[in-house]
């Protein structure tokens, strides 16, 4: 072997060095990538973890205000996700409910209250937020998590007596809060500019059970889930599960539910819910994972006094 010119190394010696030297520097500038782009994403999560619980508590505040909109809330968000088509991958809970020439068909007559409420609540969430405005396809699906979560918060403070405080700390100890997880990751949802077709949605308290059946069957969901949902299908629930029980599938759902909903915790009735809305409210949506981040104000150092 050769020495190395302008040093006592051998060619061979001197070259595995030298590569050494290149690879661990590239190693390190990888690791150092990697834990930027590490933080990079933990500071967007943490953005629209806090964004979201804006929204969160923006939607509580005014639902606690017009408890009465609940049922309309649910509907609503049921009616923008169930105009989804398989076929086509086309509909879904998109936002388009909104829109005047869908808002105003058979379907969704009475609902205007519930979106006029949410529209409120809207601005109040954008002058909040430093990424983007709410879109509505997520507005709506975040509307009827908070109208679901307040629903089982009531019934807990029901079963003590109407006290707020033990209801919040049954519901704390008893609930299923923490199966909103799935839920809450599917945050990132476009708005369409264009209604949804018509005839996708049934008049759901006009419908029979086998039209229900087969309207929920379309879009991927079967008896299970038509009969936890029934709180969903119009403001009288108790007529809805009354016409599901007629039919001998769908009666041995709503009779578990009913019965799940005696119990102090609800723990069969609330996961299922939770399970079968956070399908529905992704059906065919493409979510944004960076949608509400923005850039991170970069500080410079010239202008700190020490």
């Amino acid at each position: 072997m050769k020495e190395c010119s302008g040093c006592s190394l051998i060619v061979g010696t001197c070259y595995v060095a030298f590569t050494s030297v290149v690879g661990l520097e590239m190693i390190v500038g990888s690791e150092l990538h990697t834990e930027t782009a590490f933080a990079a994403d933990l500071i967007q999560r943490r953005q629209r973890y806090e964004f979201q619980t804006i929204v969160k508590d923006t939607l509580s505040k005014a639902l606690k205000q017009h408890l009465e909109l609940i049922p309309s809330i649910l509907t609503l968000a049921l009616n923008d996700a169930a105009t989804y088509d398989k076929a086509t991958n086309t509909g879904g809970p998109n936002g388009s409910i909104r829109l005047r020439m869908e808002i105003s068909r058979p379907e969704n007559r009475g609902l205007s209250a519930a979106l006029d409420l949410l529209v409120e609540a809207k601005k109040e969430i954008d002058s909040y937020s430093k990424g983007g405005l709410i879109s509505y396809a997520d507005l709506i699906q975040f509307a009827a998590q908070a109208a679901v979560k307040k629903t089982f918060l009531a019934s807990a403070i029901r079963k003590c007596g109407g006290n707020e405080e033990k209801g919040n700390l049954l519901y704390t100890a008893y609930g299923s809060n923490g199966q909103w997880g799935l839920f809450d990751k599917q945050f990132g949802r476009t708005d369409s500019q264009d209604p949804d077709p018509e005839g996708r949605i049934p008049q759901w308290d006009k419908a029979s059970v086998q039209d229900l059946k087969a309207k929920f069957s379309s879009i991927g969901l079967g008896t299970r889930q038509l009969a936890v949902m029934s709180a969903f299908l119009g403001p009288d629930q108790v007529a809805i599960e009354n016409l599901l029980a007629s039919d001998p599938e769908v009666r041995p759902w709503v009779d578990k539910y009913q019965r799940s909903r005696e119990t102090v915790s609800q723990t069969d009735y609330e996961v299922d819910l939770i399970t079968t809305l956070t399908k529905l409210s992704c059906l065919g949506q493409k979510i944004n994972y960076e949608a509400y981040t923005y850039p991170v104000q970069k500080i410079d150092l010239s202008k700190l006094k020490l």
